[in-house]
């Protein structure tokens, strides 16, 4: 195999590494670990106390939670800091499920793509606290249709849940229009924009969103911190419970290191998004023209309307754990789908809702791009891919020839 540029990441081996599963995580910033150091040692203070050290705490949590709400396009007080994206998720759906429980309101829509966080927390409110769901199909390409999801709400549907990007397949979701299919509906609408953050605008007037969940570990930012916007007049029962700090909606001392990064990593992320959205485009394209273009290989998700740095695939007659294991063996991190569902040998429930067979979705690809990426380095990585693929195409006729023999 050729060898890595001289470009290439090393890992702890002092390997060259080629990193090529954003979708999982981003390494932090070196300007966001910059921001976020007072706040954990000279800064550390409690924001909820009342003596200098706790006012400074204070002060850089409400700047924080401005510069979020800058990229929002929302008010501050409209802003939650959580603990991560799915904690947000379920603050969210849990929050309202319960609020409107008593109302009488027990259904809930979301769709069958849906990342773990938001389809686990619908599925145990149905299964365990006598919710109704209702989980909207998907085309080929990934995506609700919003006629379906005016089809799919009822009189005492209290939520609809569908995600803002798909962190499989990258296909976008059209949230502004079903919101707006939704204004004469009393359901409320939550968008997971866990994966568009970065790159899509997550200006929340425009998508029309009641809540809207998000991470900080996607943009370059702070694992353990996540945010939820509530809209103004939105109320959400509390999930954890203990203290009043979030405006009585989430309780516990909060993060401030974790806030001040999760801010400067957004608002970074968001400033650059059109320059970030360019490259990363070119990037996954040299892997989707190079990968394409082997036999049995074909692309999943949209060809249009997809996340910039989302390259997914499937490799008909290519075990995913295999071929990741030759990967990872050759320099190159990837992924073949969620990292939460990473060690399941289960094929992804995204793929199976487009309609792709079992047999076929096991042999799944997923590559997602960064700042760390270079031409070169997708170039290295579709010869890495093409030939791990020939590899192990190659072991299976040698074992099957013998099988037959």
């Amino acid at each position: 195999m050729p060898s890595a540029d001289e470009d290439g990441r090393r890992g702890i081996d002092g390997a060259r590494r080629i990193y090529l599963d954003h979708a999982a995580t981003t390494p932090v910033d070196p300007d966001v670990m910059a921001a976020m150091l007072p706040y954990l040692s000279a800064h550390a203070g409690n924001a909820s106390s009342l003596y200098l050290e706790g006012r400074e705490a204070r002060a850089a949590l409400d700047d924080a939670r401005e510069d979020v709400a800058a990229v929002l396009a929302c008010d501050a007080a409209e802003v939650v800091f959580t603990g991560s994206g799915s904690e947000a998720a379920n603050l969210a759906i849990r929050g309202v499920a319960w609020r409107a429980h008593d109302e009488g309101r027990r259904h809930l829509v979301t769709s069958a793509v849906e990342h773990h966080a938001v389809l686990h927390t619908v599925q145990q409110l149905e299964r365990r606290h006598g919710f109704a769901a209702t989980y909207l199909p998907v085309g080929a390409d990934g995506r609700v249709d919003p006629a379906d999801v005016l089809a799919a709400v009822r009189d005492d549907t209290a939520l609809v849940s569908v995600m803002y990007a798909n962190n499989e397949v990258g296909t976008v979701q059209p949230v502004a229009e079903i919101a707006a299919a939704l204004a004469d509906h009393p359901a409320l609408v939550h968008t997971d924009a866990v994966q568009a953050a970065g790159s899509l605008s997550l200006a929340t007037p425009e998508l029309d969103v009641d809540l809207l969940s998000l991470t900080a570990h996607k943009v370059y930012g702070p694992k353990g911190v996540g945010a939820l916007y509530v809209r103004r007049g939105v109320r959400v029962a509390p999930q954890i419970v203990g203290g009043s700090q979030e405006r009585n909606r989430r309780a516990g001392t909060e993060n401030v290191a974790g806030a001040v990064g999760f801010a400067a990593a957004l608002t970074r992320a968001d400033a650059e998004r059109a320059a970030g959205n360019a490259a990363n485009a070119r990037l996954s394209g040299i892997l989707i023209d190079g990968l394409t273009g082997l036999p049995q290989v074909r692309l999943t998700g949209p060809a249009e309307r997809r996340l910039p740095n989302s390259a997914s695939f499937v490799i008909e007659g290519v075990d995913s754990e295999a071929l990741l294991l030759r990967l990872d063996a050759a320099g190159i991190a990837a992924s073949s789908g969620s990292a939460c569902t990473s060690a399941s040998l289960e094929p992804s429930h995204v793929l199976l809702a487009m309609g792709i067979p079992a047999d076929i979705a096991r042999s799944s690809l997923r590559l997602t791009t960064g700042r760390s990426n270079t031409d070169a380095h997708m170039r290295h990585a579709v010869d890495i891919i093409a030939e791990a693929v020939a590899q192990l195409r190659r072991k299976t006729d040698a074992a099957a020839a013998v099988s037959m023999a």
